[in-house]
């Protein structure tokens, strides 16, 4: 884990918070290689990676001898770096930094107890209750996403921003769990504009892991 030029990315595909980062280094056109890290790939528990991100979680990001964590803060950079994705306005700027927050605060909070009963916890284990809590949660926000996606092609606006990319790894996971949903036309439109999109090949069409 030296500081070598160039990126590299450290984190599991399974991951949803790798999975937005990327998603998004494949839509800027990035090279960016990687390293399996995390569960049973281990590595985040090593002094070297402990060094890194004191917080022995995945994402983490290296651009030369500059690392980062916090994969919606890895989004912005990237973005920022490259030179598309954080909007210029001032206001739409705001308003993609809105939805990265709410992503991470609000929806990744709610979907994650379903997730995680459904694809990680054995059958015989498995806390209905909890599923349900969740389905309780996620339901109302995918609506107001649906509302919301009914009047603008992407989350803030005209053009895809940093903020596209965790929304579109959240109905990823939400999608791919083995229970029933309502229909939400909008999203459900919005999803297949990206699963159309060669970005998304190798990251919104692997199964839950």
């Amino acid at each position: 884990m030296s500081a070598a030029q160039g990126l590299h990315l450290w984190g599991r595909l399974s991951s949803i918070n790798v999975r937005k980062v990327v998603l998004c280094a494949q839509w800027l056109g990035l090279d960016l290689p990687r390293t399996d890290a995390g569960l049973s790939h281990g590595v985040v528990d090593t002094p070297a990676y402990r060094a890194l991100n004191p917080n022995g979680l995945v994402p983490l990001l290296r651009d030369g001898d500059f690392t980062l964590w916090e994969s919606n803060a890895i989004l912005r950079y990237l973005c920022e770096r490259q030179g598309r994705g954080m909007p210029a306005d001032l206001r739409t700027r705001a308003d993609t930094n809105r939805w990265l927050d709410w992503q991470q605060t609000t929806l990744n909070r709610a979907g994650s107890p379903a997730f995680t009963q459904w694809i990680r916890t054995p059958a015989e284990r498995r806390d209905l209750a909890a599923i349900e809590a969740s389905v309780r949660a996620v339901e109302p926000l995918f609506e107001r996403l649906d509302g919301h996606l009914a009047q603008r092609p992407w989350m803030a606006g005209d053009e895809l921003t940093a903020a596209d990319f965790p929304i579109a790894c959240e109905i990823h996971r939400w999608f791919g769990l083995p229970q029933p949903r309502p229909a939400w036309p909008h999203l459900e439109r919005w999803y297949a504009g990206w699963l159309a999109m060669p970005c998304s090949r190798g990251v919104l069409d692997l199964p839950l892991a």
